[in-house]
């Protein structure tokens, strides 16, 4: 990839979303960027110039439709986060009161049914960045309670949300999901104890690889390979020990010893589930068993 320190932030981020608009639609205009970013049509003319130096082989001026189109010999100019390009291709740039961008492309994908409400959100994350306390009511299995947390991350297991946070009432480091808390109120004043920082949340910052290779019992080995992209038959997954049940049970690992879990939705399976050992989270690990 091209070195593109020296150029402004704004400047990089045209020059990225023209790259972008090339390498997943096939054209771009200055029309396209003078909407997404605000400037000029001088302006924006500059920056096809700029991108056509930098990358001269990537792009044409088409003088029918007045349109710049991707040339056989594109090569991206940024590199491009999958997870990143499918959220823009299908729900658009940009943040703002006035933003009514469209997706790009035709599409359909699951939302999620657990919504945390703003208004819980943003004490929260406020709370993250400022390091401070925050009281919420919380309702469990037991009921409904007030607590005093000291949050410092949130986390999402493909179904719900939830925020990492300090516990004062169970004097511990836990998992509250978002549409549970009923009420969030910062304390301003109140400014988390060492033993409340996150450097002291050893399920947080203690790392796995879990080894998670095709069904043994399933006849689907070559697919998973290749949806997985298993290198020599195995995915190392890398997670966080306090994540780790979550992931496992979104992407249905069978984490029994012997593989028994008979589910056709279980394609994958857990090679080593003594990687689990000591791991809090591991209760939502499919067909786990804590050793003896």
């Amino acid at each position: 990839m091209i070195d593109l320190s020296e150029y402004s932030q704004a400047q990089r981020e045209r020059l990225a979303y023209i790259d972008f608009r090339l390498y997943f639609t096939g054209v771009v205009s200055r029309t396209d960027l003078m909407e997404r970013f605000g400037v000029g049509g001088a302006a924006a003319t500059r920056d096809f110039g700029l991108y056509r130096e930098i990358a001269p082989g990537n792009t044409e001026l088409d003088s029918v439709t007045k349109l710049y189109v991707i040339r056989e010999a594109f090569s991206p100019l940024v590199v491009h986060s999958p997870e990143r390009v499918l959220t823009a291709l299908s729900q658009g740039f940009g943040y703002g009161m006035d933003s009514d961008e469209k997706p790009l492309i035709p599409h359909e994908s699951v939302s999620l049914l657990s919504r945390p409400k703003v208004e819980i959100l943003a004490p929260i994350t406020r709370a993250i960045r400022l390091k401070r306390v925050v009281k919420i009511t919380y309702t469990s299995g037991s009921g409904q309670s007030e607590r005093e947390v000291v949050p410092f991350a949130i986390g999402c297991d493909g179904l719900r949300w939830h925020v990492r946070a300090f516990d004062r009432k169970r004097k511990k480091f836990g998992d509250f999901v978002l549409t549970r808390i009923g009420h969030a109120e910062i304390h301003m004043g109140d400014k988390p104890r060492d033993e409340e920082t996150p450097k002291h949340d050893d399920q947080w910052n203690r790392m796995l690889e879990l080894p998670l290779v095709p069904h043994p019992d399933k006849d689907s080995t070559e697919i998973v390979k290749r949806d997985y992209e298993m290198h020599e038959g195995v995915l190392k997954l890398r997670v966080r020990a306090a994540m780790a049940g979550y992931v496992l049970q979104q992407y249905h690992v069978d984490c029994s010893p012997d593989h028994s879990i008979a589910d056709k939705a279980y394609r994958l399976w857990l090679q080593d589930p003594l990687a689990l050992y000591g791991v809090e989270s591991s209760m939502f690990a499919p067909g786990y068993q804590r050793p003896n």
